[in-house]
């Protein structure tokens, strides 16, 4: 299954898995001893289960944990194995939009068994090939258009069963800071470490970075190379390859895609993080150790990076250094979105003091970070705030869904609306951001109120009821987050 270093690097032929024998039945197949550590008994069925599925990725990831440089050569069986396809196929979006096969969730369903003993079947031998992805637009909350990708079914389920394997070696791999598209991590927790890095370490400066259409200039060279240091399975690097290399379906048009992957899909949050772990997490925490005079501060989440230094010297020799080491690798740092700002507890009397006015923001992850100080001591902290933009484009589509469903009945809209505010809350209702919550759920209440006075012969609404409709299905403004100090305290 795998290579140590100075070991050969081809994969191992399989043999023949003996029936009778006292040690695990998936070391055996692969052509190997008992490894180091493992009990001399069989712990795994002969009848293929979940059970079995998760104690031989169990195995994958402790030897990747064990031995960094761990090459492993026999991973497309886990892949290809009918519990982990399932699993796949039973995790996915049920009213998904169909890719380019038109093939859906449900149809695919109907024949599950079947279905997926071909799908694997064809992975076994090499013969499954990937579509191309059909690619559709999304509007940004700046006004602009995103671009996404509706894979084909099958290439769904290969993809997160694919993601599922691979997971268990990278999550030993990726660092601490490394938050974006990873299980047990989220928004909110690299929010957290951001605030409590720019309260707790020396931090005056923030960069704040942003990667030029990452997604598109990603080489698939050099991410076929990063991915080769820890898969040594040629099935597997090709199965990706397959992926990178099957266009994209627009207009009715098939593109070819030298660089770059399709968003959208179960593979590339993850190859994105693999591409990032080798051209920026390795870097920069080698870079903080050696070249360093203060504090850094590191938070990434896929491609939104916010770096925070002790002193302006080590930011601007970071900056001019990372946008050398991005070009190598087919990057470019935004010009006008990169920005260097002071921030933190010296910036406010600074700036003063030359005549500066109030520090400059940075937005990350939804929410305007300013740096001001407490009303009760006057101590430095880091206020977040809903990004106004998203603020706005969110109650735009809520407006528009409103005239849309203008003749529904209340309750129903009542019940959709209170989702709607709900999950906007669950989100934004960070400590100190009411009054951005405040005036989301204003503006809401008062949307439904025109939205009502449409639908009404009479042309008017008694405010009594408005209020016993709000009452009964809009949820009260509330912070759904402790704050971050509190809450990394009990992590850590």
């Amino acid at each position: 299954m795998m290579n140590g270093p100075g070991k050969s690097d081809s994969p191992v032929v399989p043999e023949k898995s003996p029936n009778n024998t006292g040690q695990p039945a998936a070391e055996g197949r692969e052509g190997r001893g008992l490894a180091k550590g493992n009990l001399p008994q069989q712990n795994a069925s002969r009848t293929p289960c979940r059970i079995d599925a998760l104690s031989a990725l169990e195995r994958v990831r402790q030897a990747a944990a064990k031995d960094k440089k761990l090459r492993f050569t026999a991973l497309l069986h886990h892949i290809y194995n009918r519990e982990t396809l399932r699993t796949a196929y039973l995790r996915l979006k049920k009213e998904a939009a169909p890719g380019v096969d038109g093939e859906t969730w449900r149809h695919y369903g109907e024949k599950l068994e079947e279905n997926l003993q071909d799908l694997s079947e064809r992975l076994k031998r090499g013969a499954y090939r990937a579509k191309p992805v059909r690619r559709v637009y999304i509007p940004k909350a700046d006004g602009r258009q995103r671009p996404l990708g509706v894979m084909a079914l099958e290439d769904k389920i290969v993809q997160r069963a694919a993601v599922e394997v691979l997971n268990a070696i990278y999550e030993t791999d990726f660092l601490g800071f490394s938050y974006g598209f990873r299980p047990g991590r989220s928004q909110h927790k690299a929010l957290d470490a951001l605030y409590t890095g720019l309260l707790t370490r020396k931090v005056n400066w923030v960069l704040d970075l942003d990667i030029q259409g990452f997604f598109d200039g990603i080489s698939h060279e050099w991410l076929v190379k990063f991915i080769e240091h820890r898969i040594a399975d040629r099935r597997v690097v090709r199965l990706i390859q397959k992926w990178l290399r099957a266009g994209v379906l627009e207009d009715g048009k098939r593109i070819r895609v030298e660089e770059g992957t399709p968003q959208g899909g179960s593979a590339s949050p993850l190859l994105a993080n693999v591409y990032l772990h080798y051209v920026f997490d390795l870097w920069v925490q080698a870079w903080r150790r050696k070249q360093a005079h203060g504090d850094v501060i590191v938070v990434r989440f896929a491609d939104d990076i916010v770096v925070g230094f002790h002193s302006k010297a080590d930011a601007e020799q970071f900056r001019a250094e990372l946008t050398e080491r991005m070009r190598k690798f087919n990057l470019e740092l935004h010009p006008e979105k990169t920005r260097l700002l002071e921030f933190g507890p010296f910036a406010i009397n600074d700036r003063q003091k030359r005549g500066e006015g109030k520090p400059e923001t940075f937005n990350f992850l939804g929410f305007t970070h300013i740096c001001v100080k407490k009303r009760s001591n006057g101590m430095y902290t880091v206020l977040r705030q809903t990004i106004r933009k998203r603020l706005q484009a969110k109650l735009n589509e809520v407006k528009a869904e409103l005239q849309r469903r203008m003749h529904d009945p209340i309750p129903e809209v009542g019940q959709w609306l209170g989702s709607v505010v709900g999950g906007h809350f669950r989100y934004y209702g960070v400590p100190m951001n009411n009054p951005a919550l405040d005036v989301f759920r204003f503006q809401v209440v008062r949307h439904w109120y025109r939205t009502l006075l449409r639908r009404s012969q009479k042309g008017r609404i008694p405010l009594d009821r408005l209020r016993r409709l709000v009452a009964r299905w809009l949820p009260m403004v509330r912070p759904y987050h402790p704050y971050p100090l509190r809450r990394m305290g009990v992590i850590t």
